[in-house]
């Protein structure tokens, strides 16, 4: 039997912070898909996420982890605004998936009865001149935890949607 993913989100004087990832990374587009899943469920809470926010895949152990840490997933900042994150910022050093994260007040939901919903995106960055497509999922979710979409995709052009030329444009200088 593989070892699960836990997550387990963490805030800070009322925002949403972070994720704290334990027992593995997921290997698949499908458990990426399952794990923003999760952190769209956590934003959709009220006022836990007060903007659409960049979250950022990091490999490295917190201090004093609990074990069975595998790494974070922290806020880098939000899309817009005077700390917004900046074009370019993960081209030193690219994580292996980038997550942008919509509360409620900015998500358009995909159906008129799913209003309150929140949204995400996972953009696994690929290399493609090696072959190695871009991946993404996409994830709309409830306040009591009913996911009322879930798209995931391979060979993805990044400049095909919002979100996912967001991240591009992030991991780019």
């Amino acid at each position: 039997m593989r070892d699960r993913i836990g997550i387990a989100a963490f805030h800070s004087g009322g925002s949403l912070r972070g994720f704290v990832v334990t027992g593995r990374w997921p290997s698949t587009t499908r458990e990426w898909a399952q794990l923003l899943a999760l952190t769209v469920r956590v934003a959709s809470l009220p006022g836990l996420l007060p903007t659409s926010t960049v979250f950022g895949v990091r490999e490295e152990l917190p201090d004093d982890p609990e074990p069975g840490t595998v790494g974070l997933v922290l806020a880098a900042g939000p899309v817009l605004g005077e700390t917004a994150v900046e074009p370019g910022c993960f081209a030193q050093h690219q994580p292996p998936a980038l997550i942008m994260l919509h509360p409620p007040s900015e998500t358009t939901p995909s159906l008129p009865e799913n209003a309150g919903a929140a949204s995400g995106c996972v953009l696994l960055p690929g290399l493609p001149y090696l072959g190695l497509d871009h991946r993404a999922a996409w994830v709309e979710a409830e306040a009591d935890g009913t996911v009322t979409s879930l798209v995931s995709k391979v060979n993805v052009d990044p400049d095909r949607d919002p979100d996912t030329a967001v991240l591009a444009m992030l991991l780019t200088a």
